[in-house]
This record gives structure tokens, sequence and C-alpha cells, in this order.
């Protein structure tokens, strides 16, 4: 087996955040039921874009984006495959990726949705009223797969998010085949409990026959294996997985490997202004840890590092120089 190219490719909903601060009353004025996360089309999207005011924040994202981006701040070699459109949105979606060093070369649509957009609105308590307009990337296909770009990879970072059609499905399947062809890993986040209870048996196939490793946060994993106890669920994840990352907000998170396990406690860099982002920076974190070593401990530090610094500022992207942390933490 050849040296991979890439640390890490990821392969998930290309959408563009937008982000803005909005009080109770915004939020209940545009009919949103504060703290929820819903599916809109491309009317309701451009209807509360509009609503936002000039000190919005984009960024080029998708939660698996997020990790990838995270990932290329830390140094590390990354590549995503997502589906865009031909528009001002997916151009500056590709070129904010590049710009971040980050490998992208999916080719865009020329006709269809547009390219999706998250408007996230963000309260002063932190809670994230979130809006996904998937868009083009809901179109992604098994042909949209760049498979040298998989096998080049350490491993291949799935977003459940993604896992919503039958074609997204069969490029799920594929890239799998892929990977594991090549003697690769893949990683897959459970990203939402809507996503678990929707494709339960699926999941609890991919996880127990493919995952190598596996993020999720605790609602997450007690839906996957049907069970509210904690230790099971770390057992039961141990057991399916190489590697399990369990995260559990403010109250930590566990990184498990057989019989081992690395507690980490939830580092907040300062005042928690918006948890944006902060599981997907999170896994950018341990994912570099596991490319540039074999520590646990130290992979699981390194994730709580990038979510303590995300959430302490509006945006899903770190804004600190996260390697110059991570240095000043011994981490590097």
């Amino acid at each position: 087996m050849t040296s991979p190219k890439y640390d890490v490719v990821g392969i998930g909903n290309a959408i563009m955040d937008v982000l803005v601060s909005a009080s109770d009353e915004t939020v209940a004025a545009l009919d949103m039921p504060k703290g929820s996360m819903r599916l809109i089309d491309e009317g309701e999207a451009d209807r509360l874009y509009a609503a936002m005011d000039d000190t919005k924040v984009t960024a080029p994202g998708g939660s698996v984006a997020n990790s990838i981006a995270g990932l290329a701040l830390l140094g590390g070699r990354s590549a995503l495959l997502g589906r865009t459109r031909d528009d001002e949105v997916g151009r500056a979606y590709a070129q904010g990726l590049r710009d971040t060093g980050i490998h992208f070369e999916t080719a865009a649509a020329k006709d269809g949705a547009g390219t999706g957009r998250c408007l996230i609105f963000v309260s002063p308590d932190a809670q994230r009223t979130m809006n996904t307009f998937l868009g083009a990337g809901a179109d992604f296909t098994k042909d949209d797969l760049e498979e040298d770009v998989i096998a080049a990879s350490a491993v291949t970072y799935l977003e459940g998010y993604l896992y919503s059609t039958p074609t997204t499905k069969d490029a799920f399947d594929k890239a799998i085949a892929i990977a594991e062809a090549a003697g690769r890993k893949v990683a897959l986040s459970l990203s939402d409990p809507f996503c678990v209870e929707g494709h339960l048996e699926d999941f609890r196939r991919i996880v127990a026959e493919d995952v190598d490793i596996l993020f999720a946060n605790i609602d997450e994993a007690k839906m996957l294996y049907g069970t509210d106890d904690v230790d099971e669920v770390i057992k039961r994840a141990a057991a399916d997985c190489d590697i399990a990352a369990i995260t559990q907000g403010p109250d930590g998170a566990t990184l498990v490997r057989g019989d081992e396990r690395a507690f980490v406690p939830a580092e907040p860099l300062g005042a928690v202004v918006d948890t944006t982002g902060a599981g997907d920076q999170f896994a950018a974190g341990v994912l570099y840890g596991l490319a540039t070593g074999d520590d646990l401990a130290r992979a699981a530090k390194l994730g709580a590092l990038m979510a303590g610094e995300v959430i302490s500022h509006f945006g899903p992207r770190p804004e600190a120089d996260v390697k110059a942390l991570a240095k000043e933490a011994g981490l590097l």
C-alpha cells in the first residue's frame, strides 16, 4: 500500500453557511422554532436570507466540510467531495475551500437546484436555529466520486446527513468499497438523531461492518444502540469500530479503542458565544491527532481544543491560529 496523499477526504453536503445574530423576538417573527434544525426549500431560503442584516457571516460549510477545513488549519492534508451548482454561491464555495488549502474539484452542476445554504440564526444564549436548503448537494451520486482521491486518502470521512436518497446511498457504498480495496480507513459522522432514526438499520449495518472511526454525540449513539445507558453505548461502539468518539456537549467527550478509553472535558476558550460547528471541529482535531500519531488522549485533547476555540466566537470555523494554540498546549 502506498503512502496516502491526503490524511482525510470528506464526502458530504456542500452547503454555504450563513450566520447572523438574532434576538428571540426576531426568530419568533420569522416563524422559526428556536433551537430547531429543519430542511427548507429554495423559496424559504431566499425569504430568510433577505431577513438577515449586513452583520451576517458566510463560510463554505456542511458538517464534514467544516471538519475538513479545521483539519487543514491544523496542517492536515485534506480533500472534499461535494456537489454544488455552477452559480455565484457555488463558485464562492469552491474558492473558499481552495483558499484554505483543501482539494475540491467536484464538477459543478450546470442545471437543477442551486448550491445549498444553511441559514443560521444565533440567539443571545448561543442557541442555533438552523434552516437548511440542501440544493445541489442532495443530488450527489457515485459518479461525483473521485476514486483516485479516495484511494489516496488515509481516511474517508462520510457525513450522515448526506445518506438520504438511493443515489447518495449508492455513493456511500461505492466510496466504502474504494477505500477498503485500497486498504484505507472509513470514518462516519452520525450527524443528527433524525438521521439515525430515519436510517437505523442501514446505519447499524454500516457501523458494524464498515466503519473504522465513528463520531457521534450521545443522543445519536443512544438511538443507534437502543439504550440510554452511556457505558453500554460506549462499550457497544468500541465493539463495532476500531475507534469511537462519543461527545456529550458540556460534559466532555470519550474516545474508546478496545479497552482503552480517553476522556476529555469540554474546554471553552472564553465565554460560549455560538455552538455552531463544535462537533465538526472536535472531529477535525481528533482526525488530525489520529493521522499524526496513535495516542487517543492527545487526539481527544486536540478535539477539545478545536471545539473550545470555535464556540468562543461567531461562526463554524476556527478564527485563532489553532496550530499555534495546539503547540502552546504541547499537542503538536
